[in-house]
């Protein structure tokens, strides 16, 4: 069986990977000259079933509208962006009730449980250096209250597999001593000990070479123009180098799923969410955090990846323009500043790497993995900001599925994609 995957993001890659052990002959087509070099380029780093939680929860739609033109808000909705997303915002408000939010939380954490698991057999069995840490994540709270409320949302988590533990301020400053010069200012922190940091661009590269060996097809620097079918079923893809027969295809272009669907009449929820990343040499800050911090109140990370710092914490929907505004740069910048005060000595913007990618997002804020209405098209996109927590099991689910096998986790129906086999 000839198998096509479109996109060598972290997320087809890691399908490629799964296909090709499942036994199919597996050609991965990129049009970028290498793996993992757009949105899984840049993210913040970490593997974290503490992240779970999908955008779509309970107040979210109205603080989006409070945010509205508000340069250093933390989820930025320009009105230019407005008329171009009316379906996709009434399904999003939709999946903002209690009971949804947890469902969808549940859902992904199943899956990133089943990532993190799948991610640590591949580095096992490959070897990839990807600057991989095992030091867990700090989450810090300035309020009694918004830590009482994560703690309460965490364990409900903890019955289906989060692991975590509420820490005082001076257990904080214990395991991150950077924290010292805000300690009084902490209320206390989640600690997340099984989360993981690695660099997905390397890892991406590196599987993408595993990959190779095994002897998938590796087509970079290739644009897919369309996807052909015939009878109700794929048939083949068309792009800017010529025809590839399929037997099957697995769409895993991210954000750019959803357009490349709908030239094929189907529709995928699925909108573009710039995020912005700041990356630069650790080298001369002696103090540098050693665990990545997430920060609640000022909505930012900072985290070490290798010989790097990286700082994260930016998201604005402005359709699929991925150029990287300066000014939510430096308001990351500015909030990371109050927390560690000693980054403005060590940091330079301009020998900086600001950097922007596009999340691809969902109304209910988790992927959607499955087969569309045309026999042999798959989808495995829509993975918001967990697209490289969620990376591995989602390249496992969809080999499993297209197997006819249970996966082994529950999963949630891709809504409007997806239709029994």
């Amino acid at each position: 069986m000839t198998t096509v995957v479109l996109g060598a993001g972290a997320v087809g890659t890691a399908s490629a990977w799964y296909l090709k052990k499942a036994g199919h002959d597996v050609v991965l087509v990129e049009r970028q000259s290498e793996a993992g070099m757009e949105t899984s380029w840049g993210n913040g780093g970490v593997i974290h079933a503490s992240e779970v939680e999908p955008w779509s929860q309970p107040g979210m739609p109205t603080k989006i509208i409070k945010w509205l033109g508000k340069e250093n808000a933390p989820l930025l909705l320009r009105y230019s962006a407005i008329p171009h997303m009316f379906r996709w915002g009434i399904d999003f408000a939709r999946n903002c009730t209690p009971e949804r939010f947890r469902a969808n939380s549940k859902s992904n954490l199943h899956l990133a449980l089943h990532s993190l698991k799948s991610l640590q057999e591949i580095g096992a069995e490959t070897g990839i250096n990807y600057d991989r840490a095992t030091r867990g994540v700090l989450k810090i709270y300035r309020s009694a209250e918004a830590l009482g409320n994560a703690e309460r949302a965490c364990a409900f988590l903890a019955q289906f597999g989060l692991l975590f533990e509420r820490i005082s301020p001076e257990r904080c400053v214990e395991i991150e001593p950077a924290l010292s010069d805000t300690k009084s200012t902490l209320a206390g922190a989640l600690y997340f000990a099984r989360d993981e940091v690695g660099d997905c661009n390397k890892f991406t590269q590196g599987l993408a070479a595993a990959c190779a060996a095994k002897g998938v097809a590796l087509r970079f620097g290739e644009t897919v123009q369309s996807i052909e079918t015939a009878g109700g079923r794929v048939t083949g893809v068309v792009t800017d180098k010529g025809r590839i027969a399929a037997d099957t295809v697995v769409v895993a272009m991210g954000s750019f799923s959803a357009p490349l669907l709908a030239r094929n009449g189907i529709r995928v929820p699925i909108y573009p969410v710039k995020g912005v990343s700041i990356t630069f040499k650790r080298a001369g800050w002696n103090g540098a955090p050693n665990v990545p911090v997430i920060d609640d109140s000022k909505l930012f990370g900072i985290i070490p990846i290798g010989d790097r710092m990286r700082i994260s914490g930016s998201a604005e929907i402005t359709g699929y323009d991925a150029t990287p505004a300066m000014a939510r740069a430096e308001a990351i910048i500015a909030n990371a500043s109050s927390t560690f005060p000693e980054l403005p000595k060590h940091f330079d913007i301009k020998a900086s790497r600001v950097w922007a990618g596009l999340r691809p997002v969902s109304p209910s804020g988790t992927p959607m993995i499955g087969q569309t209405r045309v026999k042999g098209l798959w989808i495995n996109a829509g993975h918001g900001h967990l697209g490289w927590t969620l990376s591995c099991g989602s390249g496992r689910v969809v080999a499993d599925l297209i197997a006819g096998r249970n996966p082994g986790i529950p999963l949630m129906p891709a809504q409007g994609v997806v239709q029994a086999a």
